[in-house]
């Protein structure tokens, strides 16, 4: 996205906050400056359109309503805004720092008793609980949005924030970066936690990006032309050293098919890794509810109802993921996870009649 666009875009949705009524485009042109600039009319509909689709597609409320035989267009601010969040203590209402002196004065207060307050925070704490990255992102950024006006979430926001914050070296950090900026291959020494050993690696780096509290660096082994993007997380990488320097001719260049923002989906804790994948086949026994939403992670495998295919570099996070689950899937192949998988369910059984008492 250009910053031109990004700069109209945050214009338009001014202005349409600013009106307490629907505005016609001809007036939009008067308070957007991008579009008054002397573009014909079909030009300036081709490109209000796209943007108020872009809007709506990101989640605000663009409304268009008929206003004396001509379209109108509007953003209201209690659809638009979080209302503010106040707790209510002894029958009194602890108020919300309102920050804001004009333009919102027709947000409402929603009140929380503090057995409510309290039931929110372990809501909170249960989903992220859970291990499901997904769930984990959703409930994060609602805890920070409520934290903003109740203070025992934003207690808890610091706290989880300070616990998970990304412990990457800054000199490691910076030296991946200028390899990555100049296509200089880089070797490292790297921890891989899975087989519990650490060992040099030669890479020719693609991006870094952040997820799930952690930076990774997506990457090519040296000696691997057409092989696998790997994930390598920067905190398990010390020591590294450039082939080259910033003077240096580009000694590799990034494929045209890698497109970073597509590598750094929402990626699933056993997905994460340097080590090759592998194929593993799992029956989902319900198809309705959290399993339903879990089989959709898996590829389908034909002729086989209820049967998905995943890939697989960690084997611990995706046992714990099926566990899960109380039985509803079943790991069927390879043997390696079978096995784990029953491993697993019979450390959690031991751990259950210790706590009953045998």
């Amino acid at each position: 996205m250009t910053s031109t666009k990004l700069q109209r875009w945050i214009d338009l949705v001014a202005a349409l906050l600013g009106r307490h009524t629907a505005v016609t485009l001809e007036e939009l042109t008067r308070l957007v400056p991008a579009y008054n600039k002397g573009q014909t009319l079909p030009a300036l509909r081709r490109m209000f359109e796209r943007d108020k689709d872009a809007l709506r597609a990101l989640g605000i409320p663009f409304e268009t309503i008929e206003r004396d035989d001509l379209l109108a267009y509007r953003v209201q601010s209690t659809h638009f805004y979080l209302p503010y969040l106040a707790t209510v203590i002894d029958g009194k209402v602890r108020k919300p720092k309102l920050v804001d002196k004009d333009g919102y004065r027709a947000l409402s207060v929603l009140q929380f008793l503090p057995d409510e307050v309290e039931a929110l925070r372990t809501a909170i704490a249960r989903v992220r609980a859970l291990g499901q990255p997904e769930l984990a992102a959703d409930v994060d950024r609602a805890s920070r949005k409520m934290a903003l006006d109740l203070e025992a979430l934003a207690r808890d926001d610091a706290a989880t924030s300070a616990v998970h914050r990304d412990r990457s070296d800054s000199t490691a950090f910076n030296i991946l970066m200028d390899a990555l900026s100049h296509r200089q291959r880089v070797t490292f020494t790297y921890y891989a936690i899975g087989g519990d050993r650490s060992s040099e690696r030669t890479v020719r780096p693609y991006g870094l990006f952040f997820l799930n509290a952690h930076w990774y660096l997506a990457a090519a082994e040296e000696g691997e032309p057409v092989g696998p993007v790997k994930n390598f997380r920067v905190s398990r990488i010390s020591a590294p050293r450039v082939h080259g320097t910033s003077r240096a001719k580009a000694q590799f260049e990034i494929p045209a098919s890698f497109v970073l923002g597509a590598h750094a989906r929402d990626w699933r804790p056993w997905e994460l890794g340097d080590t090759e994948a592998i194929e593993v086949e799992v029956e989902f026994k319900v198809t309705d509810g959290v399993a339903a939403a879990g089989a959709r992670l898996g590829e389908e495998i034909p002729k086989r109802p209820g049967h998905r295919r995943f890939r697989v570099r960690r084997l611990d996070p995706f046992v714990r993921w099926l566990l899960s689950f109380a039985g509803a899937a079943r790991p069927i192949a390879p043997v390696a996870l079978v096995e784990a998988y029953r491993a697993e369910v019979r450390v959690t059984a031991a751990l259950y009649r210790e706590v009953a008492g045998g």
